[in-house]
């Protein structure tokens, strides 16, 4: 049985931030994953034949997401 996911990031400030960090992770993609970037919506699809290997790769890129994120916020208080 094939199960899939999504994370979407509907603010618009959020948005912004989220395709740069997906930008940046995009040469790290699984094929189990897609990324979609456009002025309306910023969202990423997860796919998996297996319930933990969904989980794990949904786990990897949000902790990719956080360190993202972390530089994001540091890069801003240096301004």
């Amino acid at each position: 049985m094939k199960m899939t996911g999504t994370i979407e990031f509907p603010d618009p400030e959020a948005r912004e931030s989220a395709a740069r960090i997906l930008k940046a992770l995009a040469p790290d993609n699984l094929r189990s994953m897609e990324s979609e970037i456009s002025d309306e919506r910023v969202a990423v699809r997860f796919h998996s034949e297996k319930i933990g290997s969904l989980l794990a790769t949904v786990d990897d890129f949000l902790m990719n997401v956080k360190i993202g994120e972390g530089v994001e916020q540091t890069l801003e208080k240096e301004k």
